[in-house]
């Protein structure tokens, strides 16, 4: 059976670092756009835009 929900990780944009675990929905037939937020990278020491990877 598959999840109705995909496992991403949310990846700082400046060092690289590997903060942040989610779920986002799965959407059928349609192209997702990665997510992009501003989170606090403590690797960094600063907040900084964390994309989505998988």
């Amino acid at each position: 059976m598959v999840s109705e929900r995909l496992k991403i990780v949310l990846v700082c944009e400046d060092c690289g670092a590997r903060n942040y675990k989610r779920t986002k929905a799965r959407k059928v037939g349609e192209i997702q756009e990665r997510l992009e937020l501003k989170k606090f990278c403590p690797a960094c020491g600063k907040h900084t835009v964390h994309r989505e990877s998988r």
